[in-house]
């Protein structure tokens, strides 16, 4: 019976979107249909592409509608390369100086957030930054630190190579002039024998990541809210994919606990394939057996599926990629080992993926995978990958294709670049790695940063990295003929990715059938000037078209987390990674005081007066 004032509300046509971004230059990645104006996303799946009028039809009572005002939308893109679940366990943990342009703010950050964190605590910078960043062209002291915090430790992790520490950290992690070095590692001591808080990878970086896992961890509801909101930040920059790469202090099933219940209750806002790594040496293929027997790639689903083992299968075969050391020797024989996980892995049709820096170490794996060819094991339809490969050589990457083999390249040389120039000579690092001699070779490439431990999770840095080849400093170390344009790059973070995990068939583009993934980028990507790629973010976030990340215009059209816990946390506080004017007067202020600081050496006598080099050589290891 009618009721005055009431009406049936419409039904949903079945045609009819979910949601539509509209007024929009969208760039779909696919050579069929490279443009279009608006794309309509109905139960997870893009419905159609087209003009604006053409997906008119589509709107429905229910249908949410995004106006793009204009700008770039791009598919979502992929980090192939990160360590998202074990960067998740501990963000709201980490002070994070990833883009922090000056020394003297990320001193204040620190100093600051001393007179938060409780006691008991410590304050971890833990990778993401380099000093080439920052305006004084130098690292901090731990007199700094101790400056900065006398009474509450302090671990700042710089790259693989190095982490300095304050006396209270010190202190914490139980260091005495008793002792003993760690193998490969080195704890710098004063003249009086005592730790001087200065650790050292040489080459190896277990000091430093043993040093890190003395300090507190997070509850179990704790990390759950911390990689919510770490994921959140990486949907921050247009992120809807990754590939785990695991890695050391990450054990399965237990470290993985968090993003399956995330998954579970669908609250998961990054699609994520992730990959196993034995942690323990000498017992590396009794993991790797227990886990063939009892899971297999492909179980779980679209937001969160096992991809594969590695990014190590034995211990002795990974070298280090510490570029401010020599090339460290792998030890002889370790082919013996290394040869029984693969042969298990790939009898059992499992993939995986191989950390390899340098074509000294992927020479002697080839030769172990040409030796399972005989026995039909390559190329057996498995996928699988060198990681990394700064230094693979033309001949290792003939044989790679040959084997079925494909390679994940990362920043690192944003970060790292200047100290493997100064290694190994500037015509090595202009072809560290050589992207486009993989392109050339037809080779399946896919682009990501290994963060969060090395270089930032910003996969913008990354992109501008692949297209300028200048590091964060602004260093040029790739030549012209070494760089690939910006689509190019772009299919590299998005169907490159894809094409790991076996999906290039429902994700890395926009077509219809295809995943509804897709980012509305603050600038134009394939137009802005190169300098201001790394300054570009998403406004607007859409995964299986769920809104994850809004800002600017379409704040608040996204789902809520819960507030950052704990209170204290630097996250909290600074958010992640940092950029926006207020950037631009630091770093004017830490210029200014750094040139003061260069005349009063002058005047000392202590410097010559000629322009600083880029890095003052004091503060390098």
């Amino acid at each position: 019976m009618p009721v005055a004032g009431l009406v049936p509300a419409p039904r949903q046509d079945p045609g009819q979107a979910d949601l539509i971004v509209r007024n929009a230059k969208v760039f779909t990645g696919d050579p069929a249909r490279p443009e279009a104006r608006a794309v309509a996303i109905r139960d997870g799946r893009i419905t159609a592409l087209g003009d604006d009028h053409d997906l008119a039809p589509l709107v429905g009572p229910r249908t949410r509608v995004v106006d793009a005002l204009g700008r770039r939308v791009v598919p979502g893109l992929n980090d192939s390369h990160l360590h998202v679940i074990r960067g998740g366990l501990n963000y709201v943990l980490e002070l994070r100086w990833d883009g922090v342009r000056s020394l003297r703010h990320a001193l204040a950050m620190l100093r600051e957030q001393a007179g938060r964190t409780p006691r008991g605590q410590w304050i971890r910078v833990v990778g993401g930054w380099t000093a080439e960043q920052f305006a004084e062209r130098r690292m901090p002291t731990v007199a700094e630190l101790n400056a900065a915090a006398p009474d509450t430790p302090v671990f700042v992790l710089h790259l693989y190579q190095s982490a300095l520490m304050n006396r209270a950290a010190v202190r914490a992690a139980g260091f005495t002039r008793e002792t003993p070095d760690p193998p490969g590692g080195q704890i710098v001591r004063g003249r009086d024998g005592e730790p001087n808080g200065v650790l050292l990878a040489a080459p190896g970086a277990l000091v430093l990541y043993s040093t890190l896992a003395k300090a507190p961890t997070l509850d179990e509801a704790d990390k759950r809210t911390s990689t919510r909101h770490f994921l959140r930040e990486l949907n921050r920059f247009g992120l809807t994919s990754a590939v785990d790469a695991a890695g050391g202090f990450q054990n399965f099933p237990d470290n993985y606990a968090t993003v399956m219940d995330l998954a579970r209750s669908g609250e998961l806002s990054l699609r994520i394939a992730y990959h196993l790594f034995p942690q323990t040496a000498g017992q590396e293929l009794a993991d790797l057996k227990r886990w063939t027997e009892t899971v297999r790639p492909g179980d779980g689903d679209e937001w969160l599926r096992l991809n594969g083992a590695g990014e190590n299968l034995t211990w002795a075969a990974a070298d280090f990629e510490n570029f401010s050391e020599p090339r460290p020797e792998l030890a002889a024989g370790y082919e013996t080992e290394f040869e029984q996980a693969v042969r298990l892995l790939t009898e059992n049709g499992w993939g995986f993926r191989l950390h390899a820096t340098y074509d000294e170490t992927i020479r002697r794996d080839l030769a172990v995978f040409e030796k399972l060819a005989a026995d039909g094991l390559f190329p057996g339809g498995n996928r699988w990958l060198f990681d990394h490969a700064e230094t693979v050589s033309g001949e290792s990457l003939d044989r790679i294709a040959a084997l079925g083999g494909a390679l994940s390249v990362q920043n690192r040389m944003s970060f790292q670049g200047t100290a493997f120039r100064d290694r190994y000579g500037a015509e090595a690092a202009g072809h560290a790695p050589p992207v486009r001699a993989m392109l050339d070779r037809g080779l399946t490439v896919a682009a990501g940063t290994d963060a969060t431990r090395v270089s930032s999770y910003n996969p913008w840095v990354a992109l501008h990295w692949l297209v300028s080849g200048r590091t964060v400093g602004g260093t040029a170390l790739r030549p012209a003929g070494e760089l690939i344009d910006r689509e190019t790059a772009l299919g590299l973070y998005t169907l490159g990715g894809a094409e790991l995990t076996g999906e290039q068939d429902v994700k890395g583009r926009l077509r219809e059938g295809w995943y509804g993934d897709l980012a509305i980028l603050s600038e134009d990507f394939l137009t802005v000037p190169e300098d201001a790629i790394p300054g570009i973010e998403s406004v607007l976030t859409v995964v299986g078209g769920r809104v994850v990340y809004a800002t600017a215009e379409y704040e608040g059209l996204d789902e809520a987390v819960p507030p950052v816990r704990p209170e204290w946390s630097p996250v909290a506080h600074f958010g992640g990674y940092r950029s926006g004017a207020r950037q631009a007067e630091l770093v004017a202020e830490a210029v200014a005081e750094s040139e003061l600081h260069r005349r009063w050496r002058v005047s000392r006598g202590t410097a010559t007066d000629t322009p600083p080099p880029f890095l003052d050589p004091c503060f390098t290891h």
